[in-house]
């Protein structure tokens, strides 16, 4: 059994799922996806992303050079990929248990459950 993803981790594998970012629009992605309750911090992301690239799973796609300053991108690879699908999948089971529980005790979902459901 592998350990649960850190919340940072977990947005920002989320926010290259669609496409090579650069860090500035990592940031901007992951607030934009968790709707604004997740906003890394540069320290936090650059640390995150020398793990993450350590760790295989994600990788430099590109740098380029703007406003005379090096841009990188990071692309997932198929190991943050596969990383990625076990933990959604190990949030979604959890998020279904206590649903089952909470639908059985008579509370109503909210907006999170049904989104897993």
């Amino acid at each position: 059994m592998t350990r649960p993803m850190r919340e940072p981790t977990f947005w920002i594998l989320t926010a290259l799922v669609e496409e090579a970012r650069h860090g500035y629009a990592v940031m901007q992605r992951v607030s934009a996806l968790s709707g604004g309750e997740t906003r890394l911090l540069p320290a936090t992301l650059y640390a995150a992303l020398d793990r993450l690239a350590a760790e295989g799973m994600v990788e430099v796609d590109r740098e380029e050079i703007v406003d005379g300053r090096p841009r990188r991108y990071y692309r997932l690879t198929d190991r943050g990929g596969a990383a990625l699908t076990a933990e959604t999948q190990r949030l979604r089971r959890n998020v279904q248990a206590a649903s089952r529980l909470l639908n059985a005790r008579g509370a109503q979902p909210g907006p999170a459950t049904a989104m897993f459901a």
